[in-house]
């Protein structure tokens, strides 16, 4: 049986190579030298075997190069693509720069206004009062006349019936009465008489001022209403602009989980100055509580002095981004798998990827508390900022800072790189608040959401 079967695999085998002769035939790779000549056989089925590595080869090669064709194409498109979003991140900054600028310029603006306004009323306010009193003193005035008026004319009819009597006496012949004595009553009439004119005279004088006074504090008034109307417009205006710059601020802060009111307090104690145009207002010269105006005043004078707060605050925490070229990001905050050893880890920051030696910037003002290697980060920047708050920069290529320099938001730190533990060119980005790692996209779409 086992010899059969040899005899058959003889016979296949026989018939394949004749099958190969007919295709490859067998060929001769004649060697010649100085000396002697030789040759090597080519069997069929060593052809066989050739083209089949040639052709696999080939086929390799076109896998290979149509991979790296693709993943070329897929690179430019994704850098394009990378580029395109920059350009509409920077334009929609740029947009929303323009705007919150256009809003300080009108809220600087009204304010302008507003003090100009309150200056006129101040001064209508005075006049006012000024009016008031020239009205009270001439009606004071025209009472005093009034009342010496009614003293006269009852002095003047007493005089009068006394003359009569007189008169009626001389012409009966009774009494006594001389020459000298009706004389001296005639001049004691005429006196009368003209101290009831001149009265009249004081009296009419008098009655007209007080009419022109009534119709200047009409119109004074007039005018104060005018005033106070416009004074609201004004009011309404500064308060708009107040919500519209304040509000994003504060939206801002709570979303990157800040106490705004801590916060706040803390920026205050390192500004602590007082004067100026924030200067709370009070019209009153008499002692009285200011009134509904003044506090409306003061409250938009607070909402100033808290946006000035906000925007000092904005500049002291990291609400930007560290890479301001074109990258991508790699991996986020959280759990993770571990690139060098497939477990599951915290990974406590974000990853932007880039070209080695791109510039990285600081995130906000701050002081450099560590700039050198550390296991595991390899080279190291830590800024440390206010609110207790602390980036960290890892895997450098070159270090740009020492330790104890002060830097400010946009000032570069260092150079993109591969330093440390890590699989390719990245920069590991932290955020630490009170010594514990938070999530950087936080501050950096809160960001995006306001500059």
């Amino acid at each position: 049986m086992g010899h059969g079967t040899d005899i058959l695999k003889t016979r296949l085998i026989h018939k394949l190579h004749r099958a190969l002769e007919r295709r490859l035939p067998e060929k001769r790779l004649f060697l010649r030298s100085d000396t002697e000549t030789r040759f090597i056989r080519l069997k069929p089925e060593t052809q066989l075997v050739g083209l089949m590595g040639s052709s696999l080869l080939v086929a390799w090669t076109i896998i290979a190069t149509a991979i790296l064709l693709m993943d070329s194409i897929g690179a430019g498109n994704f850098r394009d693509q990378a580029k395109r979003d920059q350009m509409v991140y920077q334009e929609r900054l740029n947009a929303l720069s323009s705007e919150r600028h256009m809003r300080a310029e009108e809220a600087l603006a009204a304010q302008d206004r507003f003090n100009s306004a309150l200056e006129q009323i101040s001064v209508m306010q005075s006049e006012l009062l000024a009016s008031e009193d020239r009205r009270r003193e001439v009606e004071t005035g025209l009472e005093v006349v009034q009342k010496t008026l009614r003293e006269v004319m009852v002095e003047r009819d007493r005089y009068r019936d006394e003359a009569q009597t007189l008169l009626a006496a001389m012409e009966s012949g009774e009494g006594g009465t001389s020459t000298v004595g009706s004389s001296e009553m005639e001049a004691t009439v005429a006196l009368l008489s003209s101290v009831l004119q001149d009265t009249a005279s004081e009296r009419d004088t008098t009655i007209s001022d007080a009419a022109d006074a009534l119709k200047q504090a009409e119109v004074l008034t007039e005018k104060l209403a005018t005033m106070e109307k416009r004074n609201d417009e004004i009011f309404r205006q500064l308060e708009e602009a107040m919500t519209v710059s304040v509000k994003p601020l504060d939206k801002m802060f709570r979303a990157a989980g800040m106490n705004t009111d801590s916060m706040l307090n803390q920026v205050r104690r390192g500004y602590s100055g007082q004067g100026g145009p924030l200067t709370p207002l009070n019209f009153s010269s008499m002692g009285f509580e200011p009134d509904a105006d003044s506090n409306r005043a003061n409250r938009i004078i607070e909402q100033m002095d808290q946006l000035n707060l906000y925007r000092i605050a904005a500049q002291k925490a990291p609400f930007a981004t560290p890479v301001k070229s074109a990258f991508r990001f790699t991996s986020g905050f959280g759990y993770r798998r571990d690139p060098k050893t497939g477990g599951r880890r915290m990974h406590n920051g974000v990853d932007f990827a880039a070209s080695s030696g791109t510039p990285l910037y600081a995130t906000a003002d701050g002081v450099v508390v560590h700039a050198g290697w550390q296991s595991g980060y390899g080279r190291l920047v830590k800024i440390q900022h206010e609110f207790g708050i602390e980036t960290r920069y890892a895997h450098l290529s070159k270090l740009r800072v020492k330790v104890g320099q002060r830097v400010s938001r946009g000032d570069r730190i260092g150079d993109m790189g591969a330093s440390g533990r890590v699989t390719g060119v990245h920069l590991h980005y932290e955020v630490r608040v009170g010594g514990k790692p938070v999530n950087p996209m936080t501050y950096i779409k809160a960001a995006n959401d306001v500059f």
